[in-house]
């Protein structure tokens, strides 16, 4: 999936349409708005016990959901979450006071995540890009707790994903470990909403086998669900 490409080729033909200096000085914008209508889905990644709590209260952040008691099966490691903690995000709120979205879920965060529970026990929220536009909406080039990490408003910030390098099959390049931390932090770049998502965003969620499509339909009957082996690295 090569998104800024489709960008540049609009960019191309606008330029062979429109005034030139109009194109030119507009490029960000054209971008923008053509990565918008590229990008069909963002990701959440959760544990499948966690689904009856998302559709009564929505996909919260770390803080919201410790403000409101909200249990859940946290799925994450405790020394990210811990510097995810103390990462703050330009004006003002930390890190921990949004919900995340991955631009792509078939990243670094799924494998590890799959080398500690069964994939049968995991699922993947797909919530519609329309979230993009909610007010204060902020997009990370990369894991939002990298220390090269940039924060963007959203949706102009999407002009500053490397679609390319985010929607790779690898981020692995075994002759340059330097590149290879580079990479598994781009392709886990983050779409972040402040303190919550609600459940209406949410348009469909993956799986990886028939049993785990039977057991979210009971959980969700009335939310799509498809088995998508390949975002679990199956």
């Amino acid at each position: 999936m090569c998104i800024i490409s489709r960008a540049d080729t609009v960019y191309c033909r606008l330029l062979r349409n429109q005034n030139t200096s109009y194109v030119t000085a507009n490029k960000h914008i054209i971008e923008v708005k053509v990565n918008l209508t590229n990008l069909s889905e963002l990701h959440n990644i959760q544990h499948i016990v966690n689904i009856p709590s998302i559709f009564n209260n929505g996909i919260l952040s770390h803080n919201q959901a410790k403000k409101l008691k909200i249990k859940s099966k946290d799925i994450s490691d405790v020394e990210p979450q811990d510097k995810r903690s103390r990462v703050v995000v330009p004006g003002g709120r930390r890190l921990h006071d949004y919900a995340n979205l991955y631009i792509n879920g078939r990243n670094k965060m799924m494998y590890k995540v799959t080398c500690k529970y069964s994939h049968s026990e995991l699922c993947v929220l797909c919530v519609n890009p329309s979230v993009l536009d909610l007010r204060g909406v902020v997009i990370a080039d990369c894991n939002a707790s990298s220390d090269y990490v940039r924060f963007y408003p959203s949706p102009e910030g999407l002009s500053h994903i490397d679609f390319d390098l985010v929607f790779a099959r690898s981020w692995k390049h075994p002759d340059n470990i330097i590149e290879e931390w580079r990479h598994g932090a781009i392709i886990c770049a983050e779409v972040l909403v402040p303190d919550k998502i609600d459940s209406g965003f949410i348009e469909k969620i993956y799986v990886s086998s028939k049993e785990s499509l039977r057991t979210v339909q009971k959980l969700a009957p009335d939310i799509p669900v498809d088995i998508n082996s390949d975002i679990f690295f199956l």
